[in-house]
């Protein structure tokens, strides 16, 4: 099972970007999926989740107006759209899954997580 995160690169600050994370060896369809983010030299937290139906949708604080998270069951894909970036933004980001709630991606205690691509926010 592996989660592929891609999309991140250098932006000016006000700019956007769009990360995809796609999964392989088995179906994502019914689990939770979601964004971390991990900034040098500080822990790793929480960005955005999503719930199987996509009826469900948490953010952080930080995020909530510029980021759009959103999935495509079809193509067992999540997508992170980023508005607005700010340097604050500069961190490596993860993709993140579970079968169980998305409440647990949130928590960050999810099974399952992708390697991380790098967005980098100049001002």
């Amino acid at each position: 099972v592996q989660l592929q995160a891609c999309g991140g690169g250098l932006v000016q600050a006000g700019g956007s970007l769009r990360l995809s994370c796609a999964a392989s060896g088995r179906t994502f369809s019914g689990s939770a999926m979601g964004w971390f983010r991990q900034a040098p030299g500080k822990k790793r937290d929480f960005v955005a989740a999503i719930n199987w139906s996509a009826r469900s949708i948490y953010y952080a604080d930080s995020v909530k107006g510029r980021f759009t998270v959103s999935r495509d069951n079809t193509k067992n894909t999540v997508y992170l759209q980023m508005n607005s970036l700010k340097p604050e933004d500069t961190a490596v980001y993860y993709c993140a899954a579970d079968d169980r709630s998305v409440r647990t991606v949130v928590a960050g205690t999810n099974h399952y997580w992708g390697q991380g691509t790098e967005v980098t926010v100049s001002s």
